[in-house]
């Protein structure tokens, strides 16, 4: 069926201007490096190939999280959202987890997701403290709205950052949101962000050759808590 551009246009949300988010590369405790880079709008019917086995795994809420994000991610795709974008973590080209979030405003940024798809290697924290970096070096925004789901994500971000406790709704729902700010941002920046640039040409065409993804019994099998390959 012939689309109505139209009013397509009418439907489509308005788009801030985003500056890229540079590549980087992070070693793992196994030795393995992960790239972290920016998704494009065609990436994602790939990602949702590993977000998919994940909707019916409860463990620290995976099925909730992983909902949320195959909506949000196919929401993008279909430009039914303002301003969205998502960052990979790939390991020898497969995807090991992502994050992903959107701006509020030029000024405010709201956190959307992590997900892991690898365990035991600090693989969120990781792909969370880029989202942070995105946000506060290259978006120069002065606070994120953030809000966990899990416990583990309470412990990673509230605590571990930490946030500020606000009464300020977040789009998601359910709990208020907690503020990183910039001066948050700084002062956890030693301890958390991590990473070096420019990532080496044969990584990056090996991560933006093809996004691999493992089967989904690998998947779930790597979630339930084993250690990454």
């Amino acid at each position: 069926m012939a689309m109505d551009m139209e009013l397509e246009m009418v439907l489509r949300p308005p788009q801030l201007p985003m500056p890229p988010y540079p590549p980087k590369m992070v070693t793992l405790a196994n030795g393995k490096v992960m790239v972290i880079r920016q998704a494009v709008r065609e990436d994602v019917p790939a990602i949702l190939k590993s977000v998919h086995p994940c909707l019916f795994i409860e463990r620290d809420y995976y099925d909730v999280v992983s909902a949320r994000v195959y909506g949000e991610l196919l929401a993008w795709y279909r430009y039914r959202v303002k301003s969205e974008y998502c960052l990979l973590g790939q390991v020898d080209g497969y995807l090991v987890g992502l994050v992903n979030g959107r701006l509020e405003n030029e000024k405010v940024g709201m956190s959307y997701h992590t997900l892991a798809i690898d365990r035991g290697l600090r693989i969120g924290s990781h792909l969370f403290a880029a989202k942070m970096e995105y946000h506060m070096e290259y978006l120069n925004q002065d606070q994120v709205l953030v809000v966990a789901e899990s416990p583990i994500g309470f412990r990673r971000w509230m605590v571990e950052y930490p946030l500020i406790e606000t009464r300020i709704p977040h789009e998601l729902g359910g709990g208020d949101s907690w503020v990183l700010t910039r001066e948050t941002y700084f002062n956890a920046k030693p301890r958390l962000v991590v990473g070096d640039r420019p990532v080496p040409q044969e990584l990056m065409d090996e991560a933006m050759l093809d996004i691999k993804f493992a089967d989904d019994d690998t998947i779930r099998e790597r979630i339930a808590g084993l250690k990454g390959r």
